[in-house]
């Protein structure tokens, strides 16, 4: 990969493209240089020296709001968060002042495949999923893709880490929690592993008739063959779970291994009300310790029981119709804050795509909006609430003393698409380029239409 090419060396490489391959040089160059053009920006350097953000709103994560605060922060930790009395040492620390700013804590996207696919229609850049149907030894982690040209479009939203999760057959591997900024996967991981995906065997098939574009619902014939086939897996790998020193290594019980003791989280794929209600009593009498319900479309229907049940509910993409036709047309849009009035802890999150997970923060927008919540409590489901959830709030999502310092500081309201805008973005006290393909592109055509032949 071709970073930069300065004038000399852009005379060493044509004269060795020559050489190499004739008359094929000169296509050859033109490629390469425009691959270097077109490159991301390199990651941030270390913090360097403190950093105080000075005059803004400071938006918590957990509700709290302090008008005119002052946040300090160095060798990437929060030092010091608080109003406009908050003492630092002035003299040792760069100063910023974010006056009529608002700083917000990085969003965090659950369940997502940013870094995993890049053009969903070239299987070269697609590897979000193996082959085979039960592969929980499989690791998201190791795919994830640095370079990916969708990772700036989405910390310029203010999503500053992501889920990568693996998809594809029935338990499809564990996802990991990566920091949107490094130069490869073991620079930008968070937390390694933090849990495995299950795609619960639905009641119901949906199958697309492209006759009439109509989609038709078809009893799930092989729904109990799938059950039992888990319920035997779960079975050995909970007897593995209790050998500690296994004579012989079995990469796929001892994956299941953490979803016994608590170390790991099962995140099970449901959206159908009865789905929901046997995939988690499925993992309960499997022993699995930590469960979430992804998805969770009928989550309404049964938010008794997730309640009683202590489980919690990472919802998909809201912006959408209603799936059933007896719903309100904004039933999606008032569904994180019905059922949180109702008790139940949600998370948002933007399905599993990849280039749309950058319109999260919309959809919390969206439901304090239509759901009566206010803006603060939504912020929490796309930051303190998955932070929770993902095992990582001792460390992000909240803007609190002694936490890493990944944060944003943002024009107007992060939740709203007209005032959002990005002017600073912090990773571990790390200052974030900002440009993007889309920015490029843009000054690009602006350029053309501005300066170009009248």
């Amino acid at each position: 990969m071709i970073v930069s090419i300065n004038k000399t060396k852009t005379t060493t490489i044509r004269r060795l493209a020559e050489v190499v391959f004739g008359a094929s040089a000169p296509v050859l160059f033109s490629l390469l240089s425009l691959s270097a053009n077109a490159q991301n920006p390199a990651p941030a350097k270390p913090q360097s020296k403190p950093m105080a953000l000075v005059g803004g709103t400071v938006h918590v994560g957990n509700g709290t709001v302090i008008e005119k605060g002052v946040v300090v922060f160095d060798k990437g930790v929060l030092t010091a968060v608080g109003d406009a009395s908050t003492a630092f040492d002035k003299s040792k620390t760069e100063v910023v002042d974010v006056t009529g700013k608002h700083l917000y804590p990085g969003l965090i996207a659950m369940g997502s495949t940013t870094g995993l696919v890049e053009i969903s229609s070239v299987r070269a850049t697609v590897d979000n999923q193996e082959v085979g149907s039960i592969t929980p030894n499989v690791r998201a982690l190791i795919a994830y893709n640095t370079d990916s040209e969708v990772i700036p479009t989405l910390r310029n939203n203010g999503l500053l880490l992501t889920q990568a999760t693996p998809q594809g057959g029935t338990l499809s591997g564990s996802s990991s929690v990566m920091e949107l900024d490094g130069w490869n996967w073991e620079d930008a991981v968070l937390k390694k592993d933090d849990g495995l995906w299950l795609t619960w065997p639905a009641f119901f098939a949906r199958e697309f008739n492209f006759d009439d574009f109509s989609v038709n619902l078809q009893r799930n014939t092989r729904r109990q063959e799938v059950i039992n086939s888990l319920a035997q897996l779960f079975s050995d790998a909970r007897a593995y779970s209790e050998i500690k020193n296994p004579p012989i290594t079995n990469l796929k019980l001892e994956a299941l291994r953490g979803l016994f003791d608590g170390r790991q989280n099962l995140y099970i794929r449901a959206d159908n009300s009865k789905d929901i209600v046997e995939s988690v009593k499925f993992a309960k009498q499997q022993g699995v310790k930590k469960i979430i319900i992804i998805g969770a479309e009928d989550a309404l229907r049964v938010a008794e029981f997730l309640k009683e049940n202590g489980v919690a509910v990472v919802l998909g993409e809201t912006h959408r119709l209603p799936t059933r036709q007896d719903e309100p047309v904004y039933q999606p849009y008032r569904l994180p804050a019905l059922l949180q009035k109702a008790g139940v802890t949600v998370a948002l999150s933007y399905g599993e795509a990849y280039w749309r997970t950058r319109n999260l923060p919309f959809t919390a927008g969206t439901a304090a909006g239509f759901g009566g919540i206010s803006s603060e409590e939504a912020l929490k489901m796309i930051t303190s609430t998955p932070a929770k959830l993902l095992g990582i709030d001792n460390v992000v999502g909240t803007i609190e003393k002694g936490k890493l310092a990944t944060l944003v500081v943002c024009k107007g309201d992060i939740l709203d698409m007209r005032s959002n805008g990005i002017d600073h973005a912090f990773i571990r006290g790390r200052k974030i380029d900002l440009d993007d393909r889309h920015k490029r592109q843009y000054r690009k055509y602006t350029d053309k239409y501005e300066i170009g032949e009248k």
